[in-house]
């Protein structure tokens, strides 16, 4: 996608990592040539910040951003066990290493039944959220 068409909450990649753009702003044509596009986004899986600077006439990748929901069945040597809607088996999802990931495993051992959302982009995925499913679904 060419820089300049790119947006604010929009997703592009940066140093090979898929990010949400969180500010952008144009700088204008210099004496010789093309205006600058300055972008700040956050990693989707680190949440780490990276910044960018490049022509905005030239391309830039953006990754292809899934969300889905699963059932959480079991957490097993650390890897979810998930079911999604057509009931197709998912294990290969680490339980994350974060704040969400102690609360999952704590929600999870309470006895609830949970949904979790997994986010994937560039062969990679993880849980970033989780909530109680719906009772009687």
């Amino acid at each position: 996608m060419q820089c300049s068409a790119l947006r604010k909450n929009g997703h592009v990649v940066i140093k090979g990592r898929p990010c949400k753009i969180v500010d952008m702003s144009t700088s204008k044509t210099g004496k010789h040539g093309h205006a600058k596009v300055h972008l700040v986004a956050i990693d989707i899986f680190t949440g780490k910040k990276l910044e960018d600077i490049s022509p905005s006439t030239h391309n830039m990748d953006v990754p292809h951003v899934r969300r889905v929901e699963y059932q959480l069945l079991d957490i097993q040597d650390g890897f979810l066990n998930l079911l999604d809607s057509d009931g197709n088996p998912k294990d290969d999802v680490k339980l994350p290493d974060t704040e969400i990931g102690v609360q999952l495993k704590a929600a999870f051992d309470e006895g609830k039944d949970l949904m979790v959302t997994i986010v994937s982009a560039m062969k990679e995925e993880q849980a970033i959220s989780f909530k109680e499913a719906p009772q009687g679904a």
